[in-house]
C-alpha cells in the first residue's frame, strides 16, 4: 500500500491539484493507495466517485498541517503493509515520522530560498533524508542541487497529462465567435503573474500589429497582475487586439487553444519565483499548437527549440517579437504544431507513470 500526502487535490482546481490527481489515479491502477488531502467544501461528491480512499483534514493551515501529520503517523503505526509515502511538497513530509520509503516532489519556487537561511535548512532537512526527490524538470533539479539537495537523491520525472477529449463542435463555434474571424491568433492560458510575462507580450503586440493588423491575443486567466495588464493594453491602444477571458469551461479553453496559431508564455525569473516546468505548453501541444517559452525555467523540458516551438529570452522584448514573427510568417506554426502534438504524447500519464513505478 502507498500513501499520498498532499496539500493540493481536486475538486480544488489548479496545476498542482491536477498533478496530484493524475499521480494518485495512475498509481491506483497498479497498487492500493490512500490519500491524505486538505478539506474542500465540495469534496464529498468528488471523493465518492474515485476508486481509492481519501481522508480529508479540516482546520486552519497550521493546525491542519499538524493534524494531518498526526493522522498519517497513526495510520502508519496501525498498518504494517505500507511500502511508500509520496508527498506533493517538503512541508507535507516535515512532520512524518517513519522509516518507510519516502518520495517528495519538487517544483521550483518552494525550494528556492537563500542558502543557509532557516527555510533552506528546513527544506534540506526533509529532502536530504528521503529516498527520492522527484523533480519536475532538469532546471528544477539543477536549482535543487544549487540549494544544497544531494544530487544522487534527485530524479527528473515531468508532470503528466491526460489525452484531451474530442472538442465538441459547439465549443469550436463559440471560440470562433469570440475570436471574431481575426488572424493570426496568439493565446496565453495562465495566471496573471509577473513571471508569466504578459507585459512583454503586450508590448511586442504593439509592433506585431504593424505587420499583422488583424492579429488577436487571447488572455485566459486571472491574478494579481490582471488590472496592470489591462491598463497597459489601454495605454497602448490595443483594446481591439486583446481579448480577456476567465471563468470559462475547460472545453472552451481547449477550443480557444485549438483555434489559435501560437501559445505564448515567455516566462522569466521574478524575485525567486520561476516556471519550474510549464504544463500549459504541453496542453497547447496536445491541441497541435506550438509555444513560445522563456529560457529561464523548465520550459525546455516541455518545448523542443525550433521543433515544437521556440525558447527565447523573456527579458528581451526584441527576441520575443522576432520569435513570434518567425513562427507566424510563412505559416510555419503548422509544421511546428504537428511536431508539438506528436511530442506531447511523451507526457501522457500512461507513459509518465512507468517512471514512477520504477521507484515505488
Amino acid at each position: 500500500m502507498h500513501l499520498i500526502v498532499t496539500r493540493s487535490f481536486p475538486p480544488e482546481m489548479g496545476g498542482m491539484q491536477s498533478l496530484m490527481w493524475g499521480l494518485a489515479n495512475s498509481i491506483s491502477k497498479y497498487n492500493l493507495i490512500k490519500v491524505f488531502a486538505d478539506y474542500h467544501k465540495n469534496h464529498k461528491e468528488f471523493d465518492e466517485k474515485v476508486s481509492f480512499s481519501i481522508e480529508r483534514i479540516k482546520g486552519a493551515k497550521l493546525i491542519r498541517k499538524y493534524r494531518k501529520a498526526y493522522l498519517v503517523n497513526e495510520f502508519i503505526k496501525e498498518n504494517k503493509k505500507i511500502e511508500c509515502i509520496i508527498a506533493d511538497h517538503w512541508k507535507s513530509l516535515e512532520l512524518i515520522k517513519s522509516n518507510k520509503k519516502k518520495i517528495c516532489l519538487i517544483h521550483s519556487k518552494e525550494i528556492n530560498h537563500n542558502k543557509g537561511s532557516r527555510l533552506n535548512n528546513r527544506v534540506l532537512n526533509v529532502l536530504n533524508n528521503v529516498d527520492y526527490v522527484v523533480s519536475n524538470s532538469k532546471y528544477t533539479k539543477n536549482l535543487a542541487i544549487e540549494n544544497g539537495v544531494k544530487s544522487e537523491k534527485i530524479i527528473v520525472i515531468n508532470p503528466g497529462v491526460y489525452p484531451i477529449k474530442l472538442i465538441e463542435k459547439k465549443n469550436l463555434l463559440e471560440a470562433d465567435k469570440l475570436l471574431k474571424n481575426k488572424n493570426p491568433r496568439l493565446i496565453t492560458v495562465s495566471r496573471f503573474d509577473k513571471r508569466k510575462n504578459h507585459e512583454k507580450v503586450i508590448m511586442a503586440l504593439r509592433n506585431l500589429k504593424q505587420i499583422y493588423p488583424n492579429i488577436i491575443y487571447t488572455c485566459v486567466g486571472y491574478g494579481e497582475e490582471e488590472d496592470n495588464i489591462k491598463k497597459l493594453v489601454n495605454e497602448l491602444k490595443l483594446e481591439e487586439q486583446v481579448l480577456f477571458l476567465k471563468d470559462i469551461s475547460q472545453d472552451l479553453k481547449n477550443a480557444l487553444v485549438t483555434k489559435s496559431n501560437l501559445f505564448v508564455m515567455p516566462s522569466i525569473i521574478y524575485k525567486r519565483s520561476v516556471e519550474g516546468f510549464g504544463i500549459a505548453y504541453v496542453e497547447a501541444a496536445q491541441c497541435g499548437i506550438p509555444s513560445i517559452g522563456g529560457k529561464d525555467g523548465g520550459a525546455s523540458d516541455a518545448i523542443i527549440d525550433k521543433e515544437t516551438g521556440i525558447i527565447c529570452d523573456g527579458n528581451n522584448l526584441e527576441e520575443i517579437y522576432s520569435s513570434i514573427d518567425l513562427v507566424l510568417k510563412n505559416n510555419s506554426y503548422k509544421e511546428l504544431g504537428n511536431k508539438a502534438k506528436e511530442y506531447s504524447t511523451k507526457f501522457e500519464w500512461d507513459n509518465i507513470i512507468k517512471e514512477y513505478l520504477k521507484i515505488l
